[in-house]
């Protein structure tokens, strides 16, 4: 007899011991919560780095699921935390870019505008309302910010590796200073790695770039822009609560909501660009979120594990379940 598969979670080594019950890892609870409900064996093992690193995972009759991971092949998923609060990758092929939703192109005429309602407005009331985002932002309300300003978002080191940007940081800080039209720039340091960035506008300043640096909330500098700027950055989707275009300098998982700007020659045109396209923000939260994610609080959020779970050969008659 074949024995039952087991579910394994590749989780970074530094927590793997003393994972349950972490926010940054509780796709991983929820999917033990649901393994514990239908009687499925499960462990967490410390992810080896090359996991980190697209390659083909060994068929050995077990699932696995990998933090962050860009494995691939009979068995393997990775999973990554998809740029809103409760929201997951739960993905074939990669994440950061390198997810299998990176493939696909919105169509408006595919979803359905009362369902794209009311998950825009459920959005809306909770995060925007509130000004929550997915890292901590100042509670106080900014009264120092320009209207309509371009909003640069700065990230830390890893939205430039692996060639997922083709500007340095103080080259892409630059290239929007100067191609804003007269429009006032304001700058965003990353909240939990703001060092690089801070660095990166210094240089920019001794360059010449006119700039704000700000450290507001996240929704008040959205507020007070036209548009969103970064390399692959969430806030792209807070934007959209704002209604309020993103221009990306990096590659992403949703490359046909946004426009792609890829050095200082073209980011003028893309900026006329996003500002003169009329973007359907309701339809385009809900198509990418509905289809490429999973949401944990969500009743369907089991369904769409199992779901997943088959696309890559493990289906519930497979599991046992």
């Amino acid at each position: 007899m074949t024995p039952r598969p087991e579910v394994h979670f590749h989780i970074n080594p530094r927590e793997w011991h003393d994972w349950r019950g972490r926010e940054r890892l509780a796709i991983f609870t929820r999917m033990a919560e649901m393994c514990e409900a239908h009687g499925l064996a499960f462990r967490a093992l410390a992810r080896p780095k090359e996991e980190m690193q697209p390659r083909t995972g060994a068929a050995d009759g077990n699932l696995h699921v990998v933090e962050n991971g860009r494995m691939q092949g009979t068995g393997w998923l990775n999973a990554a935390t998809a740029y809103l609060r409760g929201f997951w990758h739960l993905d074939p092929r990669g994440v950061q870019s390198e997810s299998s939703a990176f493939a696909s192109v919105f169509d408006p005429q595919a979803v359905d505008d009362v369902a794209a309602a009311e998950f825009y407005l459920k959005l809306r009331q909770r995060d925007l309302i509130p000004r929550r985002s997915r890292y901590h932002q100042p509670r106080e309300v900014a009264t120092d910010l320009p209207t309509g300003a371009v909003a640069l978002f700065l990230q830390g080191p890893s939205a430039y590796h692996a060639g997922r940007c083709d500007l340095p940081m103080d080259q892409m800080i630059l290239a929007v200073a100067n191609g804003s039209g007269g429009r006032p720039v304001l700058v965003k340091p990353h909240p939990q790695m703001p060092e690089d960035g801070i660095i990166a506008i210094g240089r920019a300043l001794e360059a010449g770039a006119k700039l704000q640096v700000t450290e507001a909330n996240v929704h008040d500098v959205l507020a007070a822009s036209v548009v969103s700027v970064s390399v692959n950055s969430a806030v792209a989707f807070d934007g959209f609560l704002h209604d309020k275009p993103a221009i990306l300098f990096g590659r992403s998982d949703f490359p046909s909501l946004v426009t792609r700007a890829t050095g200082a020659a073209d980011f003028p045109q893309a900026l006329q660009t996003a500002l003169s396209a009329r973007w359907p923000y309701p339809q385009m939260l809900h198509w990418y979120f509905s289809r490429h994610t999973l949401e944990l609080a969500a009743p369907d959020f089991e369904a769409r594990a199992f779901a997943a779970f088959a696309r890559v050969g493990f289906s519930r008659d497979r599991l046992g379940v």
